[in-house]
């Protein structure tokens, strides 16, 4: 989950590089959210290797399983919006800057909250998933899910701002700067879920 969370904040740093139209900057951090979603791939592929098939464990191996897929979809989106980006060398219109930096910041939050919530999973074994800790986690989630609404509504925002202003840009542009909002979006929905995930965990 670090390694994941890694990866979405290296997209603000390649955001800054690209409305500087900076794109060997922009690059290089590319090159760099690769690297770290690649040595999660490979966190991920160790863990499903060597979690126990036939011992008994503190909580179902299948829903361990799944927590690991919904952290690897948060670091291969960050690849994603970055490849994009590069790929087509996109810029962010000046007018969408400063709300598309506030909604990035607020999307790679809720990556940074969701880590907050499964650092504490040690903790919830020791006390077998009880007492003070589960609320403590079980608040974690709740403030996961505040952030994620947040995002949703900047999201909101940000589309009807560039709706204002499509018809000054190129189409193709257009098209992939509505893909890009989507996936930062998808950012967060992929961090809630890791929350939903954890959830069920505290509700078993």
């Amino acid at each position: 989950m670090t390694e994941a969370v890694c990866c979405a904040e290296l997209l603000e740093e390649f955001f800054d590089a690209s409305l500087a139209n900076d794109w060997e900057a922009a690059g290089s951090v590319y090159d760099r959210i690769c690297e770290r979603e690649t040595q999660a791939d490979e966190l991920k592929k160790q863990l499903r290797l060597h979690l126990p098939k036939s011992f008994f464990m503190p909580v179902s191996r299948s829903d361990l399983l799944e927590l690991l897929s919904v952290q690897d979809h948060i670091a291969n989106c960050a690849r994603d919006i970055a490849g994009l980006m590069l790929g087509r060398r996109i810029v962010i219109p000046e007018t969408l800057s400063e709300i598309g930096k506030s909604f990035l910041k607020a999307s790679v939050a809720t990556t940074v909250q969701a880590l907050k919530a499964i650092n504490e999973l040690d903790e919830l074994l020791e006390t077998g998933f009880s007492g003070n800790e589960i609320d403590f986690v079980a608040n974690l989630i709740e403030e996961l899910a505040d952030l994620e609404h947040e995002t949703d509504l900047l999201e909101r925002q940000i589309r009807a701002q560039l709706f204002k202003v499509e018809a000054q840009l190129p189409p193709v542009d257009v098209m992939f700067l509505y893909k890009i909002i989507e996936k930062i979006g998808d950012l967060a929905d992929h961090a809630e879920r890791v929350g939903g995930r954890l959830q069920l965990l505290l509700a078993r």
